[in-house]
């Protein structure tokens, strides 16, 4: 059996195993059901039918936080429970690299949060069908805000695979993988916030997730956003398999 194939095989197995727990499709029920109720039902400002608008701002600002607690769910037991059961040792035996493992886990993180994702595509349907005139949204703008979602969804599960490889508790796991979400997202933001010179503010600003996730969402995608979410991925995907590689000395 190829490479591509074994590592296609590891995949399908994470999916599968995800998707035949009970808290798989949990988890997804609640990003929905989270979204959904403040995008419909909610007396609030944020309310799709009280704002007077057609669009999906209120998906996109809350699909982040959300995220925070969805992707780390998700990932928890990527190799938490490989470390708790034992079967990590089997695993590095077999005929596969770290990276093909690590990269195998974190496309099925990946993956299935992208499948949380698709179902919202009928909040875009329903918004376009209440627009005045039908269709009266800026499409462009939702598509750089959906395509900004997935590689914030990215970053995220990338978070989640490191931190699932520290620990055999899925629950530590899960509360390390927030931290550093949060942390990643928001955090440089706030701090940039304290300084008072341009460069600084400028610098620290960039380093957070929030401020590339935002530029993607205005419609555009520039490279620079692009290239810093795929490193963002890379390197997180690269301190878990030199994690795993830490085993063997």
């Amino acid at each position: 059996m190829a490479a591509s194939e074994r590592m296609l095989s590891l995949l399908k197995k994470e999916i599968s195993d995800f998707l035949s727990s009970l808290i798989g499709y949990l988890v997804m029920a609640v990003f929905l059901c989270a979204v959904g109720l403040f995008m419909w039902v909610f007396p609030i400002e944020m309310n799709v039918l009280n704002s007077g608008y057609a669009n999906l701002d209120t998906l996109f600002t809350l699909a982040p936080w959300v995220f925070l607690f969805l992707c780390p769910a998700v990932t928890m037991r990527l190799f938490a429970e490989e470390h708790r059961t034992g079967t990590i040792e089997l695993l590095l035996t077999k005929p596969l690299t770290e990276w093909q493992i690590v990269l195998a886990k974190f496309l099925a993180g990946w993956i299935l949060t992208i499948v949380a994702i698709i179902p919202t595509l009928i909040y875009y349907y329903s918004v376009h069908q209440l627009g005045a005139p039908k269709g009266n949204l800026d499409t462009g703008g939702m598509w750089g805000s959906y395509i900004g979602l997935l590689f914030l969804a990215g970053a995220y599960v990338a978070m989640g695979v490191f931190a699932s490889s520290m620990t055999k508790n899925q629950i530590v796991s899960f509360i390390i993988a927030v931290f550093l979400s949060f942390i990643c997202f928001i955090g440089f933001e706030s701090v940039s916030s304290l300084f008072t010179e341009g460069s600084v503010e400028y610098l620290l600003n960039s380093l957070g997730i929030n401020a590339h996730y935002m530029s993607i969402s205005r419609g555009v995608v520039d490279t620079r956003d692009v290239i810093y979410f795929l490193s963002f991925i890379g390197l997180f995907l690269l301190i878990t398999k030199t994690r795993l590689e830490s085993r063997k000395w």
